[in-house]
């Protein structure tokens, strides 16, 4: 079986139809797409990605020789230099002789690079059928292989052996090898790779993003897998959004745009932003902090040392005392008007009524809306962040705690929620403590 024409199947054939997104998820994607905390605007991306097209200068890499390595790799795969094969051994049907023959290679191949594993086992290993093999071969001699068994119902696949010949070793066919198998169970369902490495083994499976710290519970795959003596247990997480064959190429590109961004803003290049509203809405004034786009020039506050020593030596538990009493009532506003103003926020401007939603009051013990929050704040109330930061939090978990996670008033809760905080992290009153400490 031909590794590259299974893959392109599994990625067209294989895959279920996308569902129509609703409106509430469409909105939720506009949100994350514009308002990501830590992450470029679009259009910053896209012009420096301009800017990298039209230059004739290429941008050094951090490690010029893995990435050339693999670029040789790949350039080998295409002209067919190398073909990659998933091959498995069936007592149902016959095997051609093809497969029967990379099947023999690779059990020399584990023969000669593992002496210490018995013979028996590997012959038993590489022609069971519950095991495959990913075979890597160079001009119709195997030189590289990875034999592994999938545990669906589990969620992890165990490589049993993995081996490339001694020649070889220096060509990065062994990460190669990894990031095809990758590639291979991810579209299956599989998000965690297993292994047990001997100690010449585990540097490289270190470099292949495997880590001894086991994030799996131990009922999922004990019992499953075979253990073995002097070596060590290792875990690799997948992420089914990235094609692990492609992954190096796309993070050569990330630092091109990055480096093209940064020297961008070194030339003091200048982001027009949006001019404040908040004083069309009678406000008369507004913290300092809160005008966009201050700290990205490079502006940051006053710390007033007195308040943070006093937060430090209370285990960060005073930490809303950092905030300005004398802006806390004007910059709330602004954020509560903002969420009220929410094409999403009808639902929750006035307190639920039972008639509407039978045996609530029952469920929700402490029921909130953003009419309260409002009436609470213009009666002085909210005399830290943390008090505000609570109330509004019990309006969005009261809904999801009445509402079940497939209904529209819950999706409701997780956009509204979602633009709230967009809205504090803008004035930089979004303190992770604070939420963590509730």
């Amino acid at each position: 079986m031909n590794w590259n024409a299974s893959r392109k199947a599994a990625r067209t054939t294989g895959a279920e139809p996308r569902p129509k997104k609703s409106k509430i998820e469409l909105l939720l994607a506009d949100e994350n797409d514009e308002n990501q905390e830590n992450d470029f605007p679009a259009e910053v991306v896209n012009r420096a990605q301009k800017s990298l097209s039209k230059s004739e200068k290429k941008p050094e890499v951090l490690d010029a020789f893995s990435v050339s390595v693999l670029k040789i790799v790949k350039d080998e795969e295409k002209k067919r230099i190398i073909e990659l094969h998933v091959v498995a051994n069936s007592l149902m049907n016959p095997i051609d002789n093809q497969v029967a023959g990379i099947l023999i290679k690779l059990q020399s191949l584990f023969f000669h690079h593992l002496p210490k594993m018995p013979r028996d086992y590997v012959s038993k290993m590489v022609f069971d059928p519950k095991q495959k093999n990913l075979a890597l071969i160079k001009l119709k001699q195997t030189v590289g292989g990875i034999c592994f068994r999938s545990f669906p119902s589990q969620g992890f696949t165990e490589i049993v052996f993995c081996a490339v010949s001694i020649s070889e070793q220096t060509r990065g066919y062994g990460t190669h090898l990894m990031n095809h198998l990758k590639d291979y169970v991810v579209p299956r369902g599989i998000k965690n790779l297993l292994t047990f490495a001997d100690l010449n083994a585990i540097g490289f499976f270190k470099k292949q993003g495997f880590t001894q710290e086991i994030r799996l519970a131990r009922p999922v795959y004990e019992g499953y897998i075979q253990e073995y003596n002097g070596a060590i247990l290792m875990h690799c997480e997948l992420h089914p959004s990235i094609v692990y064959t492609e992954f190096t190429s796309i993070v050569q590109q990330q630092s091109k745009i990055l480096k093209e961004i940064i020297q961008e803003k070194q030339t003091g290049s200048q982001e027009t932003r949006r001019g404040l509203v908040c004083f069309k809405e009678g406000l008369r004034a507004i913290p300092v902090e809160a005008i966009p786009g201050l700290r990205e020039a490079g502006w940051k506050p006053k710390i007033n040392t007195n308040t943070n020593r006093k937060a430090s030596n209370n285990n960060g538990n005073n930490i809303d005392e950092l905030v300005d009493p004398s802006k806390l009532l004007t910059v709330l506003t602004c954020v509560l008007q903002a969420v009220r103003r929410h094409p999403l926020a009808l639902a929750f401007i006035n307190p639920v009524n039972e008639r509407d939603a039978p045996n609530y009051n029952k469920v929700v013990k402490y029921p909130m809306d953003l009419s309260t929050v409002g009436q609470r704040l213009s009666r002085g109330y909210y005399k830290t962040l943390r008090l505000f930061m609570a109330d509004m939090a019990r309006i969005f978990s009261n809904c999801r705690l009445y509402n079940g996670a497939d209904t529209e008033n819950y999706c409701q809760a997780n956009v509204l929620e979602r633009f709230y905080q967009i809205q504090m992290r803008q004035l930089g009153l979004w303190h992770k403590k604070i939420i963590d400490d509730e």
